[in-house]
């Protein structure tokens, strides 16, 4: 099984693709380095499978690697961020506790 986690910039959003196949995406607003990340989903046939956690963190790999910053809207993502807490600092420190991230 191929797994990948891509930047569809055209959309505005990240994709995950399993064998070729769209499995989700998380939709981000980019002001400058900064990415807003509102909404997740993962299509029901590849639920239950750690798809949007994988999803997740490629995305922050990705804003990482960019040099960029998260404000983690997407209820899901500041979950992924305490399970992977090497990627809090991407969080702004004063935007934290917005996000429960304190």
């Amino acid at each position: 099984m191929t797994t990948t986690v891509h930047d569809n910039a055209p959309e505005s959003r990240f994709e995950i693709t399993i064998d070729g196949r769209l499995a989700g995406f998380v939709d981000y607003r980019r002001d400058g380095d900064e990415y807003a990340l509102p909404h997740t989903r993962v299509y029901p046939e590849f639920g239950g499978r750690g798809v949007g956690s994988q999803l997740i963190v490629g995305t922050l790999q990705e804003i990482a690697a960019r040099g960029g910053t998260v404000l983690p809207y997407c209820p899901f993502v500041p979950k992924v961020i305490l399970d992977n807490p090497e990627y809090l600092d991407l969080v702004p420190e004063g935007q934290r506790a917005t996000f429960g991230l304190d």
